[in-house]
This record gives structure tokens, C-alpha cells and sequence, in this order.
């Protein structure tokens, strides 16, 4: 008889801690659930859509017609600049030091300003030049100052920056345009400013 009572009990003891085992499992499965229906979605969010960088302007100064250089590039006409006038040397006239004589046959000169409508950004400004006046025979013949975006360039003599009469030059120039345009004043100290061609390329 006390066998039967304690085999009894033990059975009684057995089945509850099996259901004490059952609810806590069933408690933390449904914790379990409940977590990951309210956790956070870890999808990356979709990458923003850069703005396309501004075109290359390359502008032919003193040209009435576009001109395409030796790597294809094509040159826009005589446009942006505030007063002065154009000239076309002799089509025969020798360059030297570049692959594109053509374009510094064609000049503007006596201008007081260039401005150009472009995106805000960082560009590279190339300004070129070649004094191929037969007016001008040698160094402090022709003298001028420019300011390109606020960088500013004193008594620019292409004579001496060429290293002789036509010879190109090239003047290179790092600015922000913070105001929709790039301008570029020209001042007069010694003869009349001259420019051969504009060159707005986007930073790359």
C-alpha cells in the first residue's frame, strides 16, 4: 500500500513538472515571435541619385563659327564677353607649343568681361593664349590683369608667359562658382587684353 501512494505521488510530481516545463517553453516561443515581429527592418535604404555633372564649355574666343580641336573636342563661337572686338589672323600663321594652331588665329581683345552661366560646383578653368599682334615686339608691350572667380592674376604679360610671339599659353585656375556663373573681369595696364580661348571643365 505505501508503495502504491508513493508511485502515486511520484506520477503526480512527474506530470507537473513536465507542465511547468511545457508553459515555460510555450512562454518563450511566443516572446520569440512577438521580438521579431516588432524588430526594426534592417533593409538598406535606397541609394540617393547623384546630379549629373555639369558638360565641358569650350568657347573659341573671337570665332564666328564652332571649331573642333585635334582630340575632337568641339569649340563654341565667340560669346560671354562685355565689350571689344574680334580678329582672325592669317590662316597660314604658325602656332607653336600646341596641337591646335587654329584656335589662337581668332582673338578677342579690349573686352572688360567674361561671364558665363554655369552650375554651382568646382571647375577647372583654362584660359588660353598666343600674342600674334604684329604690334607687340617684345616683353611689356602688351600688359593686363584678370581676375578669374575671385583669383587674381597681375600683370599678365603673354609675351613673357608663352615665351615669345605665337606661342601658345595656357593658364589653369581651380574655382567654386557659388552664384550660378563664372566671371571673369579683364583690366587694362599696358596695350589692350587679349584672349584666344575659354575652357570651363567640371572637377572632377
Amino acid at each position: 500500500m505505501q508503495s502504491q501512494k508513493t508511485l502515486m505521488h511520484n506520477l503526480s510530481g512527474c506530470f507537473i513538472t513536465a507542465l511547468a516545463i511545457s508553459l515555460f517553453v510555450g512562454c518563450k516561443t511566443g516572446q520569440s515571435s512577438s521580438e521579431m515581429e516588432s524588430a526594426p527592418s534592417t533593409t538598406p535604404p535606397a541609394a540617393s541619385v547623384a546630379a549629373p555633372a555639369a558638360p565641358p564649355i569650350r568657347i573659341d574666343a573671337g570665332s564666328s563659327a564652332s571649331f573642333t580641336d585635334s582630340e575632337g573636342n568641339v569649340w563654341l563661337p565667340d560669346q560671354g564677353f562685355a565689350d571689344g572686338d574680334t580678329t582672325d589672323r592669317d590662316p597660314d600663321l604658325q602656332i607653336a607649343n600646341t596641337k591646335d594652331p587654329g584656335l589662337y588665329r581668332t582673338e578677342h581683345y579690349s573686352m572688360t568681361s567674361f561671364s558665363y552661366p554655369v552650375p554651382n560646383g568646382k571647375y577647372i578653368v583654362k584660359l588660353h593664349f598666343a600674342e600674334t599682334f604684329d604690334g607687340i615686339s617684345g616683353p611689356g608691350d602688351r600688359v593686363f590683369s584678370f581676375s578669374v572667380g575671385g583669383h587674381q592674376f597681375n600683370d599678365f604679360d603673354v609675351w613673357v608667359k608663352a615665351g615669345g610671339p605665337n606661342r601658345a599659353y595656357v593658364e589653369t585656375v581651380n574655382v567654386e562658382v557659388t552664384n550660378g556663373k563664372l566671371d571673369i573681369t579683364f583690366t587694362p595696364k599696358v596695350e589692350n587684353p587679349e584672349i584666344n580661348g575659354i575652357e570651363i571643365l567640371p572637377a572632377s
